[in-house]
């Protein structure tokens, strides 16, 4: 690897707390290993499970860098034996369980898919993680088939953005929720049916009263007291997944409902999932999802870039929540 410099600079986490605990650093470039690619990243997207690792509540799982970020886009320039592809050379975005803030990454092959047609490095790196996660909760976990009606809770988030589009592509009759007039008008055009102001409005009430009789699948970052409300207007053998909870993860459900109804409750997490697991969705969205893309049905939305040193001002607009989808850090030009 004569090209590849023996050192990078990452972003480090220094101690857990507030963003500014988030300092340039400098690391070993990884080699990749069997079933591995090494990609020099143009380009990382900001997640809140970033945020949960700086403060110190969601550690890396074992062999993962101890720094941030779940997504990257850039090109391969070393790839471990048995890999196939991706191909030096080859211009990809990839799923990575931790040290996506970095010069370099190193990368288990299945999780890396190529990067759409028509779209910049810094709009490849904002798919991964959100992408990943909607597909594997919305459509397989929660069987979202087309007809059916959806209701996504944080419309305005990378996640919400995402599963808004990937749903109304699929044929499904989109429901949202958001904070403000601004966040619930970029989800109508995004293509949500109607987009609930949550804190002026009752979401239960006004999904009944726009569909009747509710929503097939419910796809919750909530938690706390809306796992119950949400329950409640699912219709027959509705679905609500659950993918993370800002509002607490104990809960108390009355079972009845869930029984008459013939409702299920699931949920998942991405992170520790095995690399097998992950490109068989990398798969699923390659054959499913990039065409839509690649049509300009489905794009990211970036509400900001910041540079690599600035990641901490990036941790800061997301803790604002002001954004409107994916913040993303520019590594190289």
């Amino acid at each position: 690897m004569p090209t590849v410099p023996a050192e990078m600079t990452v972003i480090e986490i220094s101690k857990p707390g507030k963003p500014e605990v988030l300092v340039p650093g400098c690391r070993p470039v990884p080699r990749p290993g069997e079933g591995e690619a090494l990609i020099a990243v143009a380009a990382a997207g900001i997640n809140r499970p970033d945020m949960l690792q700086r403060a110190g509540h969601y550690p890396p799982p074992p062999g993962a860098p101890d720094y941030p970020g779940l997504e990257i886009a850039g090109t391969v320039v070393a790839v471990g034996s048995g890999v196939a592809w991706p191909k030096v050379g080859d211009k990809v975005c990839a799923l990575v369980a931790g040290g996506g803030y970095a010069e370099y990454a190193s990368v288990p092959a299945p999780q890396c898919l190529p990067v759409p047609k028509g779209l910049s490095m810094i709009e490849a790196a904002a798919l991964p993680e959100t992408f990943f996660t909607v597909w594997s909760n919305v459509f397989d976990r929660g069987r979202l088939r087309a007809g059916e009606r959806f209701l996504v809770h944080g419309g305005a988030s990378g996640i919400g953005t995402t599963a808004i589009q990937m749903a109304a592509a699929m044929g499904a009759e989109v429901y949202t929720t958001a904070g403000t007039p601004e966040k619930c008008a970029a989800c109508a055009k995004l293509g949500a049916k109607r987009a609930i102001n949550y804190k002026q409005e009752d979401f239960v009430a006004v999904i009944k009263e726009q569909t009747g009789d509710g929503v097939d699948v419910v796809l919750d970052m909530v938690g706390g007291d809306y796992t119950n409300r949400s329950l409640s207007i699912l219709r027959p053998d509705g679905r609500l997944v659950q993918i993370a909870f800002l509002k607490g993860s104990k809960v108390e459900i009355d079972l009845n409902p869930l029984m008459r109804k013939r409702l299920t409750l699931t949920g998942s997490t991405l992170r520790p999932r095995p690399v097998a697991d992950k490109g068989v969705i990398a798969g699923a969205l390659k054959e499913k999802i990039w065409p839509l893309i690649e049509a300009g049905r489905i794009r990211p939305v970036i509400h900001a870039t910041f540079k690599l040193a600035e990641a901490a001002k990036a941790h800061a607009m997301m803790e604002a929540d002001t954004h409107v989808d994916k913040i993303v850090l520019e590594v190289a030009p």
